[in-house]
């Protein structure tokens, strides 16, 4: 079984502040905000929703089919996946663009900062999903505005079962957009901050979220996951990581992790519990798609 990963390919560059946002931000200033802050580290790796979670799955043993679009610049990423034996079909080029470009900077509690720009994502929705696409389940991750409600309409026209997951593209949508997306869903996923949101916006809180779809999944960071079925909650605890190194992808690489249940037909806790050991096991390094599997599967 393929999954059809809709989403962006982003190069990310990452930078670590050696002290505390909090220390650097003076409240009672915050309307004339202007702070500088000193990174000593920077490095520059392949991420994007879509690459992330296409890599994680990949390790996984699944089959990843990424459909994004990248910029004159993207043939680097693009090589980067054909090496690692990830199908490409669906990622397009386009010459007159840069490939979007993330700018995140994190302190030493884990805080980050980001700044996006979305270069070619901003035409995703110029791929089309058939139903001829090879894809048995889907997702919806963050993506151009257009790309996402399209893609979301055509995976359910194609009756391919797809996961909603908006992300950092929550704030895109409004309260009848979001509606929509989860009537059109099988499985919607959100960590708490964007929970919040989605609840606020719809007007729907999780347990009515959880009746119209067949799970909804809010992540909790190291404190694991909320899993809601039919109205109900289940707390999924989660994994203790060996490492805190860098979060930058380890909401990726849980949704990897429950693509992967869910190609195999596991139970939906089961899928939670892989999406937990992936997001622990890749905070113990850096950089979104640097990590490498230290468990089976199967065994989960």
């Amino acid at each position: 079984m393929a999954s059809l990963i809709c989403g962006s390919l982003a190069f990310d560059n990452i930078m670590t502040f050696s002290g505390r946002f909090a220390d650097q931000i003076m409240p009672d200033q915050i309307h004339i905000l202007n702070v500088s802050f000193l990174v000593p580290t920077l490095r520059r790796d392949f991420g994007g929703c879509a690459g992330n979670i296409a890599y994680a799955l990949h390790l996984l043993g699944g089959q990843a089919l990424p459909m994004a679009v990248v910029g004159h610049d993207g043939d680097g990423y693009v090589a980067h996946f054909k090496q690692l034996g990830i199908d490409t079909r669906f990622i397009k080029k386009l010459d007159d663009h840069y490939t979007a470009q993330c700018m995140i900077t994190t302190d030493m509690d884990n805080n980050q900062i980001t700044a996006f720009h979305p270069g070619a994502m901003m035409q995703a929705h110029e791929n089309t999903i058939t139903k001829d696409c090879g894809a048995a389940i889907g997702i919806v991750a963050p993506d151009g505005r257009d790309a996402m409600l399209q893609h979301a309409e055509q995976l359910h026209a194609a009756g391919i079962p797809f996961v909603f997951d908006p992300g950092q593209g929550l704030p895109m949508f409004d309260g009848n957009d979001l509606r929509h997306f989860i009537s059109l869903a099988t499985w919607v996923t959100v960590n708490d901050y964007e929970g919040k949101m989605l609840s606020e916006r719809t007007g729907l809180s999780f347990a009515e979220i959880s009746t119209q779809v067949q799970g909804l999944m809010v992540t909790l960071g190291a404190e694991g996951c909320d899993l809601w079925e039919n109205g109900e909650r289940m707390h999924v605890p989660g994994i203790q990581a060996t490492a805190v190194v860098d979060p930058t992808g380890c909401g990726d690489a849980w949704r990897g992790g429950l693509l992967w249940g869910l190609e195999q037909g596991r139970p939906l806790r089961t899928c939670v519990e892989l999406g937990n050991r992936m997001g622990a096991l890749k905070i113990a390094a850096r950089g979104p798609q640097n990590y490498q599997l230290d468990f089976d599967p199967a065994a989960v």
